[in-house]
C-alpha cells in the first residue's frame, strides 16, 4: 500500500507565518566576502609597498575598526559617509600609513566591489527554499544601506525568496529600535505574534525583536554554546548552523 504524506502543511497551521531574517553574518557571509574584497583592493592597489606587509593583520584591524564604528552609527553619533571612509583611514593608520587619497579610493572601490561578492553561509539557499515551500512568507530587515543590500541580494541569488526588503534607510530607523521593526511589520502586513526573526547579533537582531514582541531565533554560527543577552535572557531559539532552523520551523 502507497501512503501519502503532507510534508508541507498549509499555511494557517503554521505556529508563524511571517519570518523576518537578519542579512550580513546571518545568511550572507559579510567576513568572507570582505576579506576577498580586500584583499583584491591590496593587490590592485599595491599596499605593500605603502608598508602594510600583513594582510591577514591589515584586514583583522578593519574588521575591529568597522565594528566598532557600525556601533556608533547604530546608536546615531556618526553617519554613514564618515563610518564608510574611516574604517579605511583607520586601518590604514594601524600601519602608519596617512594618505586620505588612499583611503578614499579603497572606500570607493570596496562598495562597489563587496556586493558583488557571493559567499552565503552553508546551507542558505536550501533553508529559504524549504521555509518558502513550506508556505511561510519571507522578509529581511536589515542595518545595511539601501543599494548595497539590493545588490547583494541580486548578485547572490536572495532577492526573489524575499517578500519585503526593509532597510535602515529606507524605515528611517535602526535595529534593535522599535521604529523599525514596527515599520516591518507594517510594511508586511504581518502581526508580531505570528513572526519570529533570525538573526545572529543578539544585542541587535534578538534585543530588538524581544523588546518589540517578537520571537526570535538566534544563528551563532561562531560558537557552539548558547549565550544570554545583557539582561540574562535568552533568545527564544538558538542554532549553531542554518540547518538546525529546519527542526524549529
Amino acid at each position: 500500500m502507497t501512503h501519502s504524506y503532507n510534508l508541507y502543511p498549509l499555511l494557517p497551521t503554521l505556529r508563524y507565518q511571517d519570518l523576518f531574517f537578519d542579512l550580513d553574518h546571518t545568511l550572507w557571509d559579510f567576513e568572507s566576502n570582505a576579506r576577498a574584497t580586500l584583499l583584491q583592493l591590496y593587490q590592485e592597489l599595491d599596499l605593500h609597498q605603502l608598508g602594510i606587509d600583513d594582510f591577514t593583520r591589515f584586514y583583522r584591524q578593519y574588521l575591529e575598526h568597522n565594528e566598532k564604528l557600525w556601533d556608533r552609527y547604530r546608536k546615531g553619533f556618526i553617519k554613514q559617509e564618515e563610518l564608510r571612509i574611516k574604517r579605511m583611514r583607520l586601518a590604514l593608520l594601524d600601519f602608519g600609513v596617512v594618505n586620505e587619497e588612499v583611503a578614499a579610493l579603497m572606500n570607493t572601490r570596496f562598495l562597489d566591489l563587496l556586493p558583488t561578492r557571493t559567499i552565503l553561509f552553508p546551507y542558505t539557499k536550501e533553508l529559504l527554499d524549504y521555509l518558502l515551500q513550506k508556505g511561510y512568507k519571507l522578509h529581511l530587515i536589515t542595518n545595511g544601506f539601501e543599494k548595497t543590500q539590493h545588490s547583494k541580494l541580486q548578485y547572490s541569488g536572495l532577492a526573489h525568496y524575499f517578500s519585503n526588503v526593509i532597510t535602515s534607510e529606507g524605515s528611517g530607523s535602526l535595529k534593535p529600535k522599535p521604529e523599525i521593526f514596527a515599520y516591518a511589520l507594517q510594511q508586511a502586513q504581518a502581526t508580531k505574534e505570528n513572526s519570529i526573526m533570525i538573526g545572529d547579533t543578539l544585542e541587535v537582531d534578538i534585543w530588538g525583536a524581544k523588546n518589540a514582541g517578537i520571537d526570535q531565533i538566534h544563528v551563532n554560527h561562531l560558537t557552539q554554546e548558547r549565550v544570554a543577552l545583557s539582561d540574562g535572557s535568552y533568545a527564544t531559539h538558538t542554532v549553531f548552523s542554518l540547518q538546525e532552523i529546519v527542526g524549529i520551523l
